[in-house]
């Protein structure tokens, strides 16, 4: 059996298509993804060992309508060499993840007979998505709020967001190893994700006293390579408090980060939520506040409402609500326990494996019509 994965754009789509691919390897399919040329996903599909088929793909601007026709020629064109695409590959099934791409990947499979699936790791469906559900065979979510957005509610399966194997596989020991973290420590985790968050980065450098007068805490903080010198200045660590408080612009070591942590300080976006409830992780999570419809305070709530997690709006993160939530995870060890039972109950862990099951049966339904 042949699967099409397609999505562009962000992380937050390749990640849970990468997840999705290691599990049907593993069943024995054959993998292919479409994507744009110089998106991310042209560098961390072949990295992964996936054949990678480019094909161009733009949005448009509501506010300048011109934009509209340019990018309507892009679709029709893509849509065109992608059915040529899979005459050749005969693809069984086509799993979309959002971004542009999906579009004319997605309309060439539904002209060709080939059955679609789409994904959506948000509360609120991306354009791509919300497009492609009309006719797809099943639309696969991670948040049950999101099939507002579906017209078809027999279609809908809540699977959750695939995360890649490197994630689960690593240890808390490997994990201390990496970072120098002692056995005994508590560890601190804090991301604004791989562009940085300069409002959570403040808050933290605010909050340094606090931080480092609680006994045996060590933070590893990772604040997005274009804010690395400014927070390293701003913090001023002395030797001492920098062997407790490491300062990094980037980790490509994120799983073994979260596999030390005891808790971790994140924004909302779906795939840094599907890490955090995959390694059962205490959060307190500040939404991006300008993310398309809000989605990530509507990802935060339903981890919050869950039980797995605090969650403080970007614009309190200097106030004392945050600083108030942050010592109350650092300090309070029974919550950081049922916040990890509340995560444990989660779909996470099987989310790659039920986002599988509903590929293997669009692809069976449609063998045998």
């Amino acid at each position: 059996m042949r699967v099409v994965l397609s999505g562009g754009g962000t992380a937050g789509h390749i990640n849970p298509a990468l997840a999705l691919a290691e599990e049907l390897e593993d069943r024995g399919w054959d993998v292919r993804f479409a994507g744009t040329p110089r998106g991310i996903e042209s560098r961390l599909v072949p990295e992964a060992g996936i054949d990678f088929k480019p094909f161009e793909a733009q949005g448009f601007d509501r506010a300048h309508p011109m934009t509209l026709p340019r990018a309507l020629a892009k679709i029709q064109k893509s849509t065109t060499q992608a059915k040529k695409w899979f005459a050749a590959e005969r693809p069984d099934v086509v799993v979309g993840f959002g971004g542009y791409v999906c579009i004319p990947v997605g309309r060439a499979a539904e002209q060709m007979g080939i059955p679609v699936v789409v994904h959506e790791q948000n509360s609120v469906m991306g354009m791509a998505n919300r497009y492609l559900a009309k006719k797809a065979a099943a639309v696969c979510l991670t948040y049950e709020h999101a099939a507002k957005d579906v017209g078809d509610a027999s279609k809908v399966v809540v699977t959750g967001n695939p995360v890649r194997k490197s994630v689960f596989d690593a240890s808390r020991e490997e994990g201390r190893a990496a970072f120098g973290v002692p056995d005994d420590a508590t560890m601190l985790l804090v991301t604004g994700g791989s562009l940085g968050a300069r409002h959570l980065n403040q808050a933290l450098v605010a909050l340094k006293g606090r931080l480092l007068a609680h006994d045996g805490l060590h933070v590893v903080h990772v604040t997005g390579p274009k804010e690395l010198a400014s927070v390293q200045e701003a913090l001023a660590l002395s030797p001492d408090e920098a062997a407790r408080w490491q300062v990094l612009g980037y980790t490509d070591q994120m799983g073994l980060a979260m596999a030390a942590a005891d808790a971790i300080v994140s924004r909302a976006g779906a795939t840094s939520l599907a890490e955090i409830s995959a390694r059962a992780l205490p959060a307190l999570l500040v939404p991006f506040p300008y993310a398309t419809e809000d989605h990530q305070t509507m990802n935060a709530q339903a981890c919050v409402d869950a039980g797995a997690a605090l969650a403080v709006s970007d614009a309190d993160v200097e106030g004392e609500g945050f600083a108030d939530a942050l010592m109350r995870l650092v300090e309070d060890e029974s919550l950081r326990t049922s916040m990890r039972a509340a995560a444990q109950a989660a779909p996470t862990k099987n989310a790659a494996a039920l986002l599988a099951d509903q590929v293997e049966r669009a692809a069976r339904t449609a063998a045998a019509s």
